[in-house]
């Protein structure tokens, strides 16, 4: 009789690997990382470099302690943690709180992806907790948002509400264009250039790294949540969808392989719930949620992968025994 060799999956292999998915996001993330340094200077660095050397630090510190040898950690190094620090970054306020992106990073890299078994184990996204950790524990601070100011970029001083706060509080709206810029909208390092963000995706669209239609379901299914919840004023949909983190959270955050559902049909229920949770959660907090909205979604996985996955040609569910 022939002997049969089972592996464990995958089966079908292709040229990607985690490494060169994890440098492309890197690269797709560069646009929004530049125009967050042109826009908020110092601080802005300082922020992003503090959360990338925390991250791959803390990564390459826990493995030490397991005892495994430097050569060895260098050598699997798959630049995932570096990714997780710079998402932190770009979704944190520029100010030079250096402690609280290096607290928010060190939690991401050790407690919810290290030690759930490091890269492809976590449950939730990395970045999404610890900016949520950041934000419980920092409310204050995290909400002391900076205006870019490019003629001033070594001294940006000029704080103030984000656009998305001050359209929920009293209705007040941006030009399409101010926040397509990202001029003079207050707000994180990374989500006030929204044509960076838009560059990034289309990048990772291109190389295939990520479903472009999955973040534009979330997107359209915010902006048409908030018309909802806004008397059906058509008026606030671009506002609401350019306001705030969602659009960043959406390419960047929500497509996260490890967190997502397997099937396509999940994937639709995942980003839609995403979109919907985001601005529910921000009309009744006054809040930018788009973080609590992937989190809580993330956490919802495995009853969407449960209800959406189609069974086996032939499957038969068993019957139960009669006692």
């Amino acid at each position: 009789m022939a002997e049969f060799k089972f592996s464990q999956s995958p089966h079908i292999k292709s040229g990607n690997s985690t490494r060169k998915v994890m440098i492309n996001v890197l690269i797709a993330l560069l646009p929004a990382t530049i125009m967050g340094i042109v826009y908020f200077g110092i601080p802005a660095l300082l922020t992003i470099l503090t959360a990338v050397i925390s991250s791959v630090g803390a990564e390459f510190v826990y493995e030490l302690i397991l005892g495994k040898k430097f050569k060895s950690i260098l050598k699997r190094f798959d630049f995932s943690s570096a990714v997780t620090g710079l998402i932190i970054a770009l979704i944190s306020p520029a100010n030079y709180h250096l402690y609280i992106p290096f607290i928010a990073s060190v939690f991401a890299i050790i407690v919810v992806k290290m030690l759930f078994g490091g890269t492809g184990k976590n449950l939730v996204n990395p970045a999404a907790a610890g900016r949520i950790v950041a934000f419980i524990s920092f409310t204050t601070i995290m909400n002391n948002f900076v205006a870019p100011n490019i003629a001033c970029i070594f001294d940006n001083v000029i704080t103030g509400a984000t656009s998305l706060q001050s359209l929920l509080f009293d209705g007040t709206r941006l030009s399409t264009l101010d926040l397509l810029l990202g001029t003079g909208v207050a707000g994180c390092i990374g989500e006030t250039c929204k044509i960076a963000i838009l560059v990034g995706g289309i990048y990772l669209a291109i190389r295939k790294i990520i479903n472009i239609i999955y973040p534009l379901i979330a997107i359209a299914i915010a902006g048409l949540v908030a018309v909802m919840l806004n008397g059906f004023d058509f008026g606030v949909f671009l506002p609401a969808i350019l306001s705030g983190g969602l659009i960043f959270g959406a390419i960047f955050m929500a497509t996260d392989y490890v967190t997502n559902p397997v099937s396509a049909l999940g994937k639709v229920v995942f980003f839609i719930g995403y979109g919907a949770l985001t601005s529910i959660l921000r009309h009744f907090t006054g809040y930018e949620t788009a973080s609590f909205a992937i989190l809580l979604m993330n956490l919802l996985v495995p009853l969407i992968d449960k209800c959406t996955l189609s069974k086996p040609f032939g499957y038969k569910k068993a019957k139960k025994e009669a006692k």
